[in-house]
């Protein structure tokens, strides 16, 4: 049997990504993640590929891995945010939206989710209080 490595299985799984094959670049990422379960760039396709899948448990938990790795990567905190938010865990999606801003508070996009989900947060706690 012809064992493949994790950067064929990678490349494999970024041909299938571009294809919209995701259940099956799912598989290969997988299998690249248990031969490096420490690249971050991995963890990150996963996360993306669940999290497009709605399967949003699976991507948190890579996302999470991601942070782990790396706790400098502003991706991986936004990426938290975004299944939190699927959760409704909105005020968790907003510390890590935040996490995410401070690191890059330059970033248009991460300022435009926390006003956006800030306002969400605001209109379901005003109708909490009634």
């Amino acid at each position: 049997m012809n064992r493949k490595n994790a950067y064929e299985l990678f490349a494999e799984g970024k041909k299938l990504l571009g294809q919209n094959e995701n259940m099956s670049a799912i598989m290969l990422f997988e299998q690249a993640a248990e031969l490096e379960p420490q690249k971050a760039s991995i963890r990150g396709n996963l996360a993306v590929l669940y999290y497009n899948c709605g399967l949003y448990k699976s991507a948190k938990k890579h996302f999470l891995i991601m942070a782990q790795i790396d706790a400098s990567n502003d991706f991986a905190y936004f990426g938290l945010g975004m299944c939190l938010a699927k959760e409704g865990k909105l005020a968790h999606a907003l510390g890590q939206f935040k996490i995410a801003r401070a690191m890059k508070p330059e970033d248009e996009h991460y300022i435009k989710i926390i006003k956006k989900y800030s306002q969400i947060f605001d209109k379901f706690h005003k109708m909490q209080l009634r």
